[in-house]
């Protein structure tokens, strides 16, 4: 039996489904309880489109976390290879910090769909563990952070970009909560900085 191929209308399928995703994202981000007849008018598609790829508002959440979730895990080694370990890992705080602040509405619509549906109370919490100790590995193995920082460590020292007002200049305040987190990162590192 040979294999199918795909035809112009799986293309299309696909290109569909992406850009639910991406006006969900931005919808979402802005507003838990945004409507599905708005994110499929936004996305150009109609709901039943939008209900052939995503059976209810809870799948949808939990897909646009999740690809939320998979970028910032992945823009850890991206960041790792086009600049120093220490440099890296205080870009990603930033970039964590804006999916901890600017998706406020979708943490929201995540943890309605948490409820609804039994899933994990921390979905991606792992992807993003582990992206936390390459990063942390990197810095250690180039001798950029002191040495006895654990991964339970540092996510416990950043937690408090969660407590963070985001409808206050939450850009500000995170960046100096960070540095004041990545000066005590490097605070006796193996090398000078």
């Amino acid at each position: 039996m040979e294999p199918k191929t795909e035809t112009p209308q799986r293309s299309d399928a696909q290109r569909n489904r992406e850009r639910i995703l991406a006006v969900a994202l931005t919808e979402l981000s802005l507003f838990a309880d945004t409507p599905l007849s708005l994110i499929a008018k936004k996305a150009g598609v109609g709901q039943g489109t939008l209900y052939r790829h995503f059976p209810n508002r809870e799948t949808l959440v939990l897909e646009v976390h999740q690809r939320e979730v998979q970028h910032l895990a992945d823009s850890a080694s991206q960041l790792l290879r086009s600049g120093r370990p220490d440099e890296a890992l205080r870009e990603w705080m930033s970039r964590l910090a804006y999916f901890a602040m600017a998706r406020a509405g979708l943490a929201s619509a995540l943890g309605q769909a948490i409820s609804a549906t039994g899933s994990p109370a921390k979905p991606g919490y792992s992807t993003v563990v582990d992206a936390i100790k390459l990063l942390l590995d990197a810095n250690h193995e180039a001798g950029t952070i002191r040495p006895d920082v654990t991964t339970d460590d540092f996510i416990l020292a950043i937690a408090g970009i969660w407590q963070i007002d985001n409808r206050g200049d939450w850009r500000a305040q995170s960046d100096r909560l960070l540095n004041l987190v990545m000066d005590g990162l490097r605070a006796g590192a193996p090398e000078p900085r």
